[in-house]
């Protein structure tokens, strides 16, 4: 029932009602990575290409798609992840969320969550006056 109430009313945790009856009627399952989310292929877009979504597990955040799923998923490989040995590059970085507003957000020395001063300016600016 739970599950019924948070997928009608809500879009950030996992799917809707309209997303779960698309997926039913047109999605096919094409794979799933280590976060447990679910990705789908099914449909032809206007500008001819398949159409691709995911299912999240969980909070619906796009970041959290790994580097391999997030290329098939934006149609830069015809091949998922799930059909290949996939190894992310060593420049692609693992996911990791957003801070914003919560403890663990960076507040650099001297603003206004952190006791300290901020850095000097170094003097390259000069701010315009008007009438100069």
């Amino acid at each position: 029932m739970w599950n019924l109430l948070v997928q009608t009313f809500t879009w950030w945790n996992g799917q809707t009602m309209g997303t779960r009856f698309a997926t039913w009627r047109f999605g096919k399952r094409v794979g799933e990575d280590e976060f447990g989310n679910v990705y789908y292929e099914g449909g032809m877009s206007s500008y001819g290409l398949p159409k691709r979504w995911v299912i999240y597990k969980g909070y619906a955040e796009a970041s959290a798609i790994p580097p391999g799923w997030h290329g098939w998923m934006h149609h830069r490989t015809d091949v998922p992840p799930s059909k290949e040995t996939y190894v992310a590059k060593e420049w692609q970085k693992a996911h990791r969320p957003n801070h914003t507003g919560s403890p663990q957000a960076y507040r650099p020395p001297g603003s206004i969550a952190v006791p300290g001063e901020r850095p000097r300016v170094t003097g390259d600016y000069d701010a315009w006056t008007p009438g100069n």
